[in-house]
């Protein structure tokens, strides 16, 4: 066997294999996209408490969710498919050129407002959404996620204990100021509707939370103003 023939072969297999693994990719684009819009379903869907099984998602998504919008950092309506919004892009970008995706639900006559956030944790991106009552003011749900935290630790951010603390919080106080849910070292006072419990050994995320629920609502602050005089 010559070393002509050895390295033609080599170069033919590696064409083949090459091409094997770009049909293989591209058959499987359809479906990995259809799994993570079934993914992003399920989320929006927990932040206002409401279980999706994958194979119910995109039905309980259409019943529920009766309403999807983008607005600006005015509060002002724009055109486009919020579901289709990428956060992650949006982020970069000036508030003021920002799209800000707004979910409806109408769950048995009662009105939630589904809003995503995002921020940084630890070790990486962290994200999810929070689910409103229709006062704009008191928390429904939350449902976040994270890239790389530490599991065990910061990782916790995405486990129902952490997250169900939010529920019955608010982002107002009494006043009618911002105030935003913010996530505190060791325990939060049982009568503060504005902090939850961090997450032990995992400060760094839990400050990456309170800056991503801090900001991420402080950008729809025009629109809930809007609604609330409406």
């Amino acid at each position: 066997m010559t070393n002509r023939y050895v390295f033609l072969y080599a170069s033919a297999m590696v064409v083949v294999v090459a091409l094997v693994l770009s049909s293989a990719a591209t058959l499987l684009r359809p479906l990995q996209e259809r799994n993570m819009r079934i993914e992003k379903m399920q989320n929006i869907l927990a932040a206002i408490n409401i279980p999706a099984p994958r194979a119910e998602a995109e039905a309980l998504f259409n019943q529920y969710i009766t309403t999807a919008k983008i607005v600006n950092s005015r509060g002002e309506e724009i055109e486009g498919d919020a579901f289709e919004v990428e956060l992650q892009d949006e982020v970069r970008k000036d508030l003021a050129d920002r799209q800000l995706p707004v979910f409806i639900a109408d769950v048995d006559g009662e009105i939630f407002y589904i809003l995503p956030i995002r921020g940084n944790g630890l070790w990486g991106p962290i994200w999810g959404y929070i689910g409103l009552e229709s006062d704009l003011t008191t928390i429904a749900g939350a449902n976040f996620d994270h890239a790389s935290e530490t599991p065990g630790l910061g990782a916790e951010i995405a486990d129902k204990p952490f997250q169900e603390q939010f529920t019955g919080k608010r982002i107002f106080d009494e006043e009618g100021n911002f105030r935003p849910v913010r996530v505190v070292k060791g325990r939060a006072p049982a009568d503060d509707l504005h902090a939850v419990d961090g997450v032990s050994g995992g400060t760094i995320t839990s400050n990456g939370v309170t800056n991503m629920v801090r900001d991420g609502l402080a950008a729809y602050k025009s629109y809930f103003e809007k609604i609330k005089t409406t």
